[in-house]
């Protein structure tokens, strides 16, 4: 009864702050996780939010800035998207996340030692520098994006997670329960800015897709692919596996547009 109520929740609230749909462009959801599309006068050709460049695309002659939203961003205070002829004020609503509590048997993964957080901060650096990064987009229109990976979303980004009792940061990804060894393919074009193996998200890669959005691919059991290595659409570049901290077998996708991971399902076909 509680997952059914959930789920009729999360439907429910898809519906309600999905308010445009705008071509091939993202679900437009503006809460925090979620991606507001902005329609630009045809004379602003720079915008950004929290200091960080945004996309600007032009769909069926319009043109719109699409605008990742934080996951702790406050419903309080109103984004402010700059741009270089004048700002434009976003209200974010409310959306019901759900809280998900998790037992985990290394201990290590709840409270790393000084040695395993020294090695987190590292690798967190590197991703973050991958994340503030805005490169020129190789797409003249905004690219489609397929699912990675075939099997069941968990509906599981943004939770609010409690590892053996002890509060963590909200989930940033999506996870895809699926056997070890199914295929990984790339959503989208794209070029591969990193791989690693790191210490809470296992076997990792990064994909840039252009104007900063950045693709995720966690708990590889293998990485199929290398640095600088242009992918297409549909391209295999890994297998599900269960590295890092995980409880199962499944793929965790990530997305980031201007440095703040969103809510992948809002770039899928709907």
């Amino acid at each position: 009864m509680q997952k059914l109520l959930f789920k009729t929740l999360f439907y429910a609230a898809s519906i309600l702050y999905t308010t445009q749909s705008f071509a091939q462009l993202p679900q437009d959801s503006r809460r925090p996780g979620g991606i507001a599309i902005i329609q630009l006068a045809p004379t602003i050709t720079q915008a950004s939010l929290n200091g960080q460049p945004v996309i600007i695309t032009q769909e069926n002659n319009q043109k719109y800035a699409v605008l990742g939203i934080p996951l702790s961003a406050s419903l309080n205070q109103p984004l402010q998207l700059q741009t270089n002829k004048e700002n434009v004020t976003i209200q974010l609503q409310n959306y019901p996340y759900a809280e998900q509590h998790i037992t985990l048997k290394n201990q290590d993964f709840v409270s790393p030692s000084a040695e395993q957080l020294a090695r987190y901060q590292k690798e967190a650096q590197e991703q973050t520098k991958i994340y503030q990064s805005f490169t020129t987009a190789q797409w003249q229109k905004f690219p489609s994006f397929i699912a990675p990976t075939q099997g069941k979303f968990s509906n599981s980004f943004g939770r609010k997670r409690f590892f053996n009792g002890e509060e963590r940061a909200p989930h940033s990804g999506l996870d895809i329960p699926a056997p070890i060894g199914q295929k990984v393919i790339a959503p989208a074009d794209g070029i591969v800015v990193g791989t690693g193996n790191y210490f809470f998200n296992g076997n990792t890669i990064l994909v840039d897709h252009g104007q900063g959005m950045i693709s995720m691919f966690c708990h590889l059991s293998k990485v199929e692919v290398r640095v600088g290595q242009r992918i297409h659409q549909g391209e295999e570049i890994g297998l599900v596996g269960k590295t890092g901290r995980v409880t199962g077998p499944h793929l965790h996708w990530g997305m980031s547009l201007n440095n703040a991971r969103v809510d992948p399902q809002l770039f899928l076909a709907h």
